[in-house]
Order: C-alpha cells, then structure tokens, then sequence
C-alpha cells in the first residue's frame, strides 16, 4: 500500500523517531509498505517518520550503474547507530519531504552502520559514497531534522523564499 508522505513545513518531520522493539507482521508489513512509497516517488530512500510513522526505521535502495533499482538491493534498517565516520564529501539532496529542491551538503564520506534487521537480527554494513550520505540523510530525520537544517543562514533563507514561492504557485 502507497502511503502518503509528509512534507515540510509539516511539524511531524521534527518529532524524534523510537527505538524499534517489535519485529513482528505489523512492522514487515510496514516496511513492504514503505518500499512501495518509496518506488513510487522515485526515491532512493525513506525513512518511517517521513510517512507518519516515528519509529526508527530506514529503507535504502541505491540505484546501479545504469540508474536502475532492484528490490534485490532494498536494504532495511531497523535501529540504526553510526561507528566510524570518515572523510568529508559535499553532495547535491533532495528529499521527498522537501520535493523539487536540491542543496549541497557535507557529509561523512564513509561510515559504519549497526543496526538491525526486519527480524531483529544485528547487522553491520560498512558504506562508502552515496550509500554512507543516504544513510545519514535518512537517520536524520530519525533525529527530526531535514537536510535543510544543514544549510548555512545565507542559504536557508533563500531556500525558504524559493520554497514559499513555490508553494504560492502550486496553489
């Protein structure tokens, strides 16, 4: 089932997600849910606040070399917790909470990621590149904040003006 997913300036996007301590049918289900969202809206990721649901679970699925996604590379991240942060990188993002802008953001170029699975088995994953940004991107909002938050004063405000105005003319 698609489910709707919330955008900014929505307040829900700011509440801090729970720690996972069921992994039962519900949250199987929800996740499968979440995959299908997340398709829909050609995203590469989704996190479960995103669409109203404060737990502290992520769903990844980085695009091949020819742009392409396959469920065979869905990753499902339950409880997540960075070890090991290295390196800096800026990368242009976007969110599906905040549709149609891009900003660059620094972020660690690579980590290591605990966590667990959709049955409550702990996992370790090592990222590098888009897979570590994508992963911080969506802890984030695990944590209530947006990609914007990172931006410095000059570029915040101006995206708050284009994003105004946006909204304006969507109406």
């Amino acid at each position: 089932m698609i489910l709707p997913i919330i955008t900014y300036p929505d307040k829900q996007l700011k509440t801090r997600s729970l720690e996972v301590t069921n992994f039962d049918g519900l949250l199987h289900r929800f996740l499968d849910d979440m995959y299908e969202t997340m398709m829909s809206s050609n995203g590469i990721g989704l996190a479960s606040i995103q669409v109203a649901n404060p737990i502290r679970a992520i769903i990844l699925c980085i695009p091949d070399e020819d742009g392409k996604q396959h469920k065979e590379n869905l990753i499902e991240i339950i409880n997540p917790v960075i070890h090991t942060p290295r390196g800096n990188v800026l990368y242009q993002e976007g969110c599906l909470s905040v549709p149609g802008f891009y900003e660059d953001v620094e972020r660690y170029e690579s980590l290591t990621l605990h966590y667990q699975d959709r049955h409550g088995e702990p996992c370790v994953l090592h990222a590098t590149d888009l897979l570590s940004i994508a992963i911080q991107h969506e802890i984030d909002h695990l944590e209530g904040k947006l990609f914007i938050e990172k931006l410095s004063y000059y570029r915040r405000k101006k995206f708050e003006k284009e994003y105004k105005k946006a909204q304006k003319e969507k109406k």
